[in-house]
């Protein structure tokens, strides 16, 4: 059973605009910081702090092949289902990952 205490450090740690867009990106594929960096125009430094706040409160899993590491969902958080139920109600991000793939930089980590 989730906790009044625990719900709401989950909702603080999503409760920001950048996290909500990290979130979306993420339901729909796994991506490194330099892909983050492309897709939101921010400094690496800046979406780092952003995905260290989500992986305190376990909603995003990190994954290292070779030298980078890559960010995705916890599909087993207890709160998954609410997480994609909320980003299914936010604008679509499909166009932004298409535009990276298209300008050759959702690779640049392989």
């Amino acid at each position: 059973m989730l906790t009044y205490s625990v719900a709401e450090e989950f909702l603080k740690a999503i409760g920001e605009e950048t996290r909500l867009k990290i979130i979306s990106y993420l339901t729909r594929d796994s991506f490194c910081v330099c892909e983050l960096v492309e897709l939101l125009q921010m400094s690496q430094p800046s979406i780092s702090q952003h995905l260290k706040r989500l992986r305190q409160v376990e909603i995003i899993l990190e994954e290292r092949r070779g030298k980078w590491v890559f960010y995705s969902l916890n599909k087993e958080h207890e709160l998954y289902t609410f997480v994609l139920h909320l980003t299914s109600m936010l604008p679509p991000k499909t166009d932004k990952i298409q535009s990276l793939v298209v300008d050759g930089k959702r690779i640049l980590c392989e």
